[in-house]
């Protein structure tokens, strides 16, 4: 769910090869939606609401593990965001996340570098509708990933609000966007890489253009681009923008995608940029069918996994003890829940393997600290929305339970918190516990612990706490805990 377009792929990864079965495209233009306070308009939504909804017939019969939908700039962006998300799933039909700038740049990345190999180091480029990825990699690993708020629908909507084409209106947004990109300067600098690639929308609209008109091969050079940009002056509006190769959808952004690529290749010193085969929702593709080779089968990758691992060296997490709390909480949730959803699992794991990041920054209300971190930390593998429901777990670790009031007012999430805070109470002494000394279960609608008396006298601050845990969600009112 792109800032201009709204895109539907469906693909098969078998074998070291990629193969599309199908693809839709629908200009929606949802950027083009958020008005000066940074809110999505009705207009937009409504319009984005009928692509979803079309796309969900299509998507009818897929499991939905095999379904995976991520949105980018314009949704990073809208305040009513949340409000879109409750609409748009269930046009769609399925969850949506919204993932960060480097995760998307990560994921477009992915896709590139599986659909189209090479070993060179190379720099990869993708013109968005709000904002642009650059990437450097080697092979299929990025070393570099970085995202910069400007994007063609963006800039055409500020510098070409009329339509109309100017030379010191493509000078003033080619300030702009070198004034965004100008951090780029190092990192992505020429010595750093042998091979420039333009991914997705606009390089490959400018592709086509230069190989329609015959000035390239379909190469995006920085002579082709000047020759562009002075035929955009010359025919002076949108209106009279009857160029070959240019479709129709493309008309209201190209000036703004201009701006930006000629901005890039005169920055970077880029004399030649090749349109790439591979995008985000291949990216997005590949992610995804990883994930599902790490869930069937142990020695399978996910990601994830080895982001958790990094975030905990990073932050000198005690592992033992991350691993102990991760270890109870899970069979704590797998004894009540034995057929829950596998991400759902896998979300308690994870927040109970960071639900002490916060230590590094101060011992007091370090779960606040800890949620913050989880929330905001550049993650990769995961989305913005996934990073925002493991803080919500680890803020709900400990302490009274306001403060998650409504995250609790979903069944499973209440589990799940349950669930974590009872194992950071059985674990508190940062030794090994018997996991058999507490059985939790699903009573109706309420949650029960059990231990013998026995138990209770062999560990009584543990039972002191549990009483108090117990007092606690009663007073709270969205999950009953008996101890019996």
């Amino acid at each position: 769910m792109g800032s201009n377009s709204f895109r539907l792929e469906i693909g098969q990864v078998q074998d070291g090869r990629y193969r599309r079965h199908l693809y839709l495209k629908e200009t929606v233009r949802l950027g083009a939606g958020l008005d000066v306070d940074g809110m999505l308009t009705e207009e937009a939504t409504e319009r984005g609401l009928k692509c979803l909804a079309s796309f969900a017939q299509t998507l009818k019969g897929s499991a939905p593990m095999q379904v995976r939908a991520v949105a980018t700039q314009t949704l990073r962006e809208a305040r009513n965001r949340d409000k879109f998300l409750v609409r748009a799933e269930e046009a769609l039909g399925h969850p949506i996340e919204i993932i960060s700038g480097r995760e998307e740049a990560r994921l477009i990345y992915a896709g590139v570098a599986f659909l189209q190999p090479s070993p060179k180091p190379r720099l990869v480029i993708d013109i968005g509708g709000r904002s642009t990825e650059m990437i450097l990699g080697d092979g299929r690993a990025p070393r570099v990933a970085e995202s910069f708020q400007v994007g063609c629908v963006s800039l055409s909507m500020r510098y070409f609000p009329d339509g109309r084409y100017t030379r010191a209106a493509f000078r003033a947004a080619q300030v702009a966007a070198g004034a965004e990109l100008e951090e780029a300067l190092v990192p992505f600098a020429r010595r750093h890489w042998r091979e420039a690639l333009g991914s997705s929308g606009t390089a490959g609209a400018v592709a086509d253009v230069l190989k329609a008109s015959g000035k390239t091969d379909g190469r995006i050079t920085a002579d082709g681009l000047r020759w562009l940009i002075e035929r955009c002056i010359e025919l002076g509006h949108i209106d009279k923008l009857d160029i070959p190769g240019m479709k129709p959808e493309r008309r209201a952004v190209i000036a703004g995608g201009l701006a930006i690529l000629y901005t890039i290749c005169a920055q970077f010193g880029i004399d030649e940029l090749t349109p790439a085969k591979g995008a985000l929702r291949q990216g997005v593709i590949v992610d995804l069918s990883e994930r599902l080779a790490a869930g069937a089968q142990a020695s399978g990758h996910d990601l994830r996994d080895t982001t958790i691992a990094d975030l905990q060296r990073r932050f000198h997490v005690d592992v033992a003890q991350a691993e102990r709390v991760a270890r109870t909480a899970q069979g704590f949730f797998d004894s009540a829940w034995p057929r829950a959803d596998v991400e759902m699992r896998k979300e308690l794991h994870w927040a109970s393997a960071l639900h002490e990041v916060g230590l590094m920054v101060s011992h007091h209300d370090h779960h606040r600290h800890s949620a913050y971190v989880v929330s905001h930390v550049d993650a990769p593998g995961f989305s913005q929305s996934q990073q925002r429901r493991l803080g919500e777990l680890v803020l709900g670790q400990r302490g009274g339970l306001r403060k998650i009031e409504a995250g609790l007012s979903r069944e499973l999430t209440a589990w799940q918190v349950l669930c974590l805070r009872l194992a950071v109470i059985e674990c508190h002494a940062r030794g090994e516990v018997d996991a058999r000394g507490l059985k939790l279960a699903r009573v109706g609608t309420g949650a029960r612990l059990t231990f013998s008396p026995q138990w209770a006298e062999e560990h009584p601050r543990t039972a002191y706490l549990l009483r108090e845990e117990a007092d606690l969600w009663a007073r709270q009112g969205a999950l009953l805990l008996t101890l019996n």
